[in-house]
């Protein structure tokens, strides 16, 4: 319940304040953090040596990738409320759109594939406002307020948030109806993913997206929002990965696990301070 209050708080600041104020407050809470959580920044400090073996300005980029964060909850409350065409030309460059309308011709719906990088929330409010409308499977939280809280500002912009539990058949029904699933493919929630190489080192890896689109027929496309400036971003939508003929293919999934764990890789080296992994990742 503390938790909940905090992030009401927030959402009241960043709600009346200058973005440009509230960024500043959100740097400054995000050095406490990470002073303070010694846990987050051993996660953080290890991730990123796996990431920049030979840097040697990991406590910089930890401290970053904490501020980034805060910037990313910032976004996540600012910009819903001000989200509109307008707003999309002058703060969004996006790459590759026509994407998306060449996948859903085929009629069997899209799997857009995402990871914890940049503001992958602001991403999908931004497609959704485009007009595809998203079919979202997030992670419960443990606290029913906060929960509540994130997905009702989730559901004003047109996203339609699907629980793991009821995640897979409401997925599939969605990309039969030829809607756009929206997926993140760079953490295993539930145990149940494929041990892959991921970044040099082996991590379960979830296997969510190439498993429906093996079901399905639907394609995957990879896109990524990242930072471009304090308030600016660049909406980046990858060439999009079909399944093979063979469905039956018992290597078929891997091999498209494969291919999208390299796009996720890629980003990750183009942005290591933009991927917000808090928690040990690899075992």
């Amino acid at each position: 319940m503390i938790q909940y209050y905090f992030y009401k708080i927030g959402q009241f600041f960043v709600e009346h304040l200058p973005l440009s104020l509230s960024y500043k407050l959100a740097a400054f809470i995000s050095d406490i953090h990470y002073y303070l959580s010694f846990r987050d920044r051993r996660s953080v400090k290890n991730n990123l040596k796996v990431i920049l073996p030979s840097s040697k300005d990991i406590p910089r980029l930890s401290r970053e990738v904490f501020r980034n964060f805060a910037r990313y909850l910032v976004d996540f409350f600012y910009v819903p409320g001000k989200l509109s065409d307008a707003y999309i030309r002058e703060h969004v460059t996006i790459k590759n759109l026509h994407y998306l309308p060449e996948v859903l011709k085929k009629g069997k719906g899209g799997i857009l594939l995402t990871a914890h990088i940049g503001n992958w929330e602001l991403g999908g409010f931004i497609i959704s406002r485009l007009g595809y409308p998203l079919i979202a499977v997030a992670l419960p939280h443990k606290e029913r307020s906060i929960n509540n809280l994130f997905n009702s500002q989730r559901q004003s912009q047109g996203i339609s948030i699907v629980p793991n539990n009821v995640a897979i058949r409401e997925c599939i029904k969605g990309l039969k109806n030829n809607r756009m699933i929206a997926l993140l493919g760079d953490r295993d929630f539930n145990a149940t993913g494929e041990m892959m190489d991921f970044l040099g080192k082996k991590a379960r890896m979830p296997k969510g997206p190439a498993a429906f689109s093996l079901k399905t027929g639907a394609a995957i496309i990879p896109a990524f929002l990242t930072r471009n400036g304090k308030d600016c971003f660049t909406l980046t939508l990858e060439e999009p990965i079909f399944p093979p003929e063979d469905l039956e293919d018992r290597h078929a999934l891997k091999e498209m696990m494969k291919k999208y764990i390299k796009i996720i890789e890629e980003t990750i080296h183009r942005y290591p301070t933009q991927w917000y992994m808090f928690q040990r990742f690899w075992l």
